[in-house]
């Protein structure tokens, strides 16, 4: 491209190769020094953190289940809030020994890094072999260990780690305009009344969502907390 000179020239320099050639090659970005989180990294002096309480028909006391969070790259843009340890209190000492222990293990996958969020599933799938129990709301528990896991993941869904998982729009009217429906067709059968978790006491148990709360509607069986239904 040619350059139009108007004024005259009155003082010039030589570039060098050297110089031409920086001032051509790409800027590097500065590397931001991120912090991730690792077993190596010393616990700070003060932490954050959460009690959740835990109240199971399997005891006359309850659990107090507290996860300290440690925050990473604190007022950067790369700030995150990762679970750092776990403490689980309660007066009833028969769980003592496996309490300890289970604290200890999962406080030492916090401090590993890396995604932990399978430690939700994994204390989930624990059965009691002497079964069960349902939950305020109507939400069964299969053991001690998963109501635990319970209180895991709502602590990971507040910090951002879990995406809590919900019904979209669509889903969430499907489901009220079912429950609308039944609740008019009981009403006029004056037979079922809904119970204290807001679904009829006739209500059988969601294999989706462990909630009692699967009734029959137009010959297929729907439940109204998640909306599965065995029609599609």
């Amino acid at each position: 491209m040619a350059i139009n000179i108007e004024k005259p020239i009155i003082k010039y320099s030589v570039k060098s190769t050297e110089s031409v050639a920086e001032e051509l090659a790409p800027k590097a970005k500065p590397s931001a020094d991120v912090i991730q989180m690792h077993e190596k990294l010393k616990r700070p002096e003060r932490l954050i953190g959460s009690t959740y309480k835990v109240k199971t028909p399997l005891s006359d006391h309850a659990l107090y289940v507290t996860i300290n969070d440690i925050v990473l790259n604190s007022g950067t843009e790369h700030e995150q809030r990762r679970p750092f340890e776990i403490f689980i209190n309660s007066k009833n000492m028969e769980h003592f020994q496996w309490i300890v222990a289970l604290t200890r293990i999962i406080s030492a996958v916090f401090r590993k890094g890396g995604d932990v969020t399978f430690l939700v599933e994994e204390l989930h799938s624990v059965f009691d072999p002497r079964g069960g129990y349902f939950k305020k709301g109507g939400h069964y528990m299969p053991s001690l260990v998963a109501e635990i896991g319970d209180a895991i993941e709502a602590h990971m869904q507040m910090i951002g780690m879990i995406e809590p998982e919900g019904l979209d729009e669509h889903q969430q009217k499907l489901v009220e305009q079912k429950k609308q429906e039944f609740e008019a067709h009981q009403s006029r059968s004056n037979n079922i009344d809904d119970g204290d978790n807001g679904f009829p006491d006739a209500a059988t148990l969601c294999t989706k969502c462990s909630t009692k709360a699967v009734i029959q509607m137009d010959g297929c069986m729907t439940c109204l907390n998640c909306g599965d239904s065995k029609c599609g």
